[in-house]
């Protein structure tokens, strides 16, 4: 990773808006802008050398991951050491994360720095940046989603009527581990029978149903990167009417993936998606945004959502995973992970689409 260019983008920008430095606290900017892995520290990035601030604990681990930036272990508090920093080199204004710090810390900051230093709020700076993938990181992408993508047959093999959702969660979370994941990128959802019409349906004790739609959405956390992806399987017989929802499911996600291209509004690939659903009969059921940016946050910029306007560009990762739920029935939902290139996407994920029934 090329740390050393990133703060020199971040420095670009801090003195573009006219401040003296950024104070960066979101743990994600932090890995991002420095290779810090831990879970306590301060980056102050700006017209100065890097300053980076942690506690006893994560003195080495900060001296062999930080790059390019001077580590300072704080003898105090780490806050406390950043202030004494900030006061003894003159530093009049400086950007803080206002969408990561809360009123109680921006309080406390603002208490210590006595008036010398001026906090003025920021908001989607380093996460503008880490929109667009560089090599390394759609590297290290594609492997999480391999990994990933390779849990649906441990999933498949576990699913059965009487089986419970949370035991084929656990199975696929056990082998996850085993095949070298850090950990799921959020709780896995497995939503099988009536409960599959809740888009967000973490698994539960109930048992699977003889007859009736599995949702299966999972991710896993791979060298800090995440991957995404849901497959909808089919436990018995189905109607011609849950083959209808299935279908109208599937051809709204490859409308939505044959969207993306450099360039495009984001709300238009959520646009292209809704309109198939729609016309099939189930645009209303269809009651969340088509996708999100993937990295080292599962939820990401930029939103594929409705009457979004931020332009796709090449390099961008992000999901397709519009759904349809019926409740008292039944949901689908499929969805992939994609990188935009110039002229369209590169569909990440391997898993077939086609319907897989039990």
């Amino acid at each position: 990773m090329n740390y050393i260019a990133r703060q020199k983008r971040m420095e670009a920008a801090v003195q573009d808006k006219g401040l003296d430095a950024l104070l960066v606290t979101h743990l994600p900017n932090l890995r991002y802008l420095s290779g810090f892995t831990g879970s306590a520290g301060l980056l102050v990035v700006g017209s100065k050398r890097p300053m980076f601030f942690t506690d006893g604990r994560y003195a080495e681990q900060a001296r062999d991951e930080v790059q390019r930036a001077r580590v300072v272990v704080a003898k105090h508090t780490v806050i406390d050491t950043a202030v004494e920093w900030l006061l003894d080199n003159d530093l009049r204004t400086m950007g803080i994360e206002s969408d990561h710090m809360t009123v109680a810390v921006r309080a406390q900051l603002a208490k210590k720095l006595r008036g010398k230093v001026r906090l003025s709020d920021t908001s989607g700076w380093v996460e503008r940046e880490r929109m667009i993938k560089d090599a390394d990181e759609l590297a290290l992408i594609r492997r999480a989603v391999n990994l990933g993508a390779g849990l649906l047959d441990v999933a498949i093999d576990t699913i059965r009527p009487g089986a419970t959702e949370v035991e084929v969660a656990a199975q696929l979370e056990y082998e996850a581990r085993k095949r070298g994941a850090e950990g799921m990128s959020f709780e896995t959802i497995v939503a099988a029978g009536e409960r599959s019409a809740l888009p967000h349906g973490r698994a539960t004790p109930t048992a699977i149903p003889e007859r009736g739609f599995v949702v299966l959405d999972f991710g896993v956390i791979l060298a800090g990167y995440c991957s995404d992806m849901t497959r909808t399987v089919r436990v018995g017989k189905m109607s011609e009417a849950d083959e209808k929802l299935y279908n109208s499911v599937r051809q709204a996600q490859q409308a939505a993936t044959e969207a993306v291209r450099a360039g495009i509004a984001t709300g238009d690939v959520d646009a292209a998606a809704r309109k198939v659903l729609t016309h099939a009969g189930f645009g209303k059921y269809f009651s969340h945004s088509t996708g999100h940016g993937v990295g080292l946050e599962i939820h990401e910029a930029p939103r594929l959502g409705r009457g979004q306007t931020e332009s796709l560009r090449p390099g961008m990762v992000v999901t397709i995973e519009p759904g349809a739920y019926i409740p008292g029935r039944g949901g689908v939902r499929i969805e992939d992970m994609v990188v935009v290139t110039p002229d369209g996407c590169e569909v990440l994920t391997p898993a077939t689409k086609e319907l897989i029934q039990l």
